[in-house]
């Protein structure tokens, strides 16, 4: 079941242009996004936009995922920390990509989206990813330094902590900008323990990032 569905939109991700890398492509056409969202919105599992996992937050539409995948040039081995479990989605891409060889955290702020994150993960095989409850914007330190930093929401600017704990030639990715507008996925290179390269890949839009060094909670 499903199988059909996801192939087609793997088509139509790669006729856009949105998936290009091989290692990418293989990991969209393996990870079961049905797997991952909510029984009630199932059925669209495979449209190309966010569907709601719950607790206000979303998982995001499979184009942007693409975009988010392929600009952090991900590779077997890699060390990846990822800021916003969510449904557990990302996290099982990447770790179609960077193998048991490698290592993956992914860190959730609200403890029931984290049970469910990690219930997803093992259920379809990737029990072997690390969910963890805590406040993602302070990263995690003694995993540091990773290779690889993916924040699944939006910054008022790339949180410091995350900076420090990025691995000299590491790759940090993340949406910066304000609440649900302005917001631009940008890609930051470590080049030297003062200094980045920042290039910004396009327009987006996502929930905020709430924590220490991110948004305050909101209400």
């Amino acid at each position: 079941m499903f199988e059909r569905e996801r192939e087609e939109l793997v088509e139509r991700l790669s006729r856009w242009g949105y998936l290009t890398k091989p290692e990418i492509v293989k990991a969209f056409k393996k990870v079961p996004r049905h797997e991952f969202v909510p029984p009630n919105v199932r059925d669209y599992s495979y449209a190309d936009q966010p569907l709601p996992i719950g607790h206000g937050q979303t998982i995001s539409a499979p184009s942007m995922i693409a975009i988010m995948m392929e600009s952090l040039d991900l590779a077997p081995m890699q060390r990846v920390l990822e800021i916003g479990a969510g449904s557990g989605y990302n996290a099982a891409l990447i770790a179609e990509v960077v193998g048991k060889e490698g290592e993956i955290v992914t860190i959730e702020r609200i403890a029931e989206l984290a049970e469910f994150a990690e219930e997803n993960l093992k259920r379809t095989g990737y029990g072997w990813v690390k969910v963890t409850v805590g406040d993602g914007t302070c990263g995690y330190k003694k995993g540091a330094p990773w290779d690889r930093i993916l924040v699944t929401a939006c910054a008022p600017e790339l949180p410091k902590p995350l900076v420090e704990q990025l691995k000299v030639g590491g790759k940090l990715g993340a949406p910066v900008g304000q609440h649900y507008m302005f917001q631009t996925w940008v890609v930051a290179e470590k080049r030297g323990e003062k200094e980045l390269k920042i290039q910004e890949r396009g327009g987006c839009s996502f929930v905020p990032l709430i924590g220490k060094c991110g948004w305050k909670e909101e209400g």
